[in-house]
């Protein structure tokens, strides 16, 4: 076809990616990328898939950016724990203990993600909490 002279002597067939191509940095798209993330499972009922042992709470902060500060208060407005993450996971693990490593009791949690230079959300979380079973390990 490109003989004849058409399309320019060019074929006439041909593609292009340019208005389906990854806008690197797109602002409107990393703050509308707040609103998915989510604390999983929630509620927490005592149990979730991610525990291994019979002695293992845990629950997931998913859909995380590469670097953010993860920062959990109970519903008084108490700091029990800080995450600085700065890593390609999409997730963080939250063990149900505060800083010094001692369980929470069960109730309402607040999970407050900044973004540098993106924005922030504040999530709620709900916890029930169990009574270890320490004799049947």
């Amino acid at each position: 076809m490109t003989a004849t002279g058409a399309n320019g002597g060019k074929p006439m067939y041909g593609w292009s990616m340019d208005e389906i191509s990854t806008e690197v940095g797109a602002h409107d798209a990393l703050k509308e990328g707040l609103k998915l993330i989510n604390v999983v499972p929630n509620p927490y009922f005592a149990y979730s898939d991610y525990e291994r042992t019979k002695l293992d709470t845990k629950v997931k902060i998913t859909n995380l950016p590469e670097r953010c500060t993860i920062t959990i208060y109970n519903a008084q407005g108490k700091r029990l724990r800080q995450f600085k993450k700065d890593s390609p996971i999409t997730y963080q693990d939250w063990n149900l203990c505060n800083e010094a490593n001692i369980p929470v009791s069960g109730g309402v949690y607040l999970i407050h993600v900044d973004v540098p230079g993106i924005g922030e959300v504040v999530l709620k979380s709900f916890v029930a909490m169990r009574v270890p079973d320490l004799e049947n390990l």
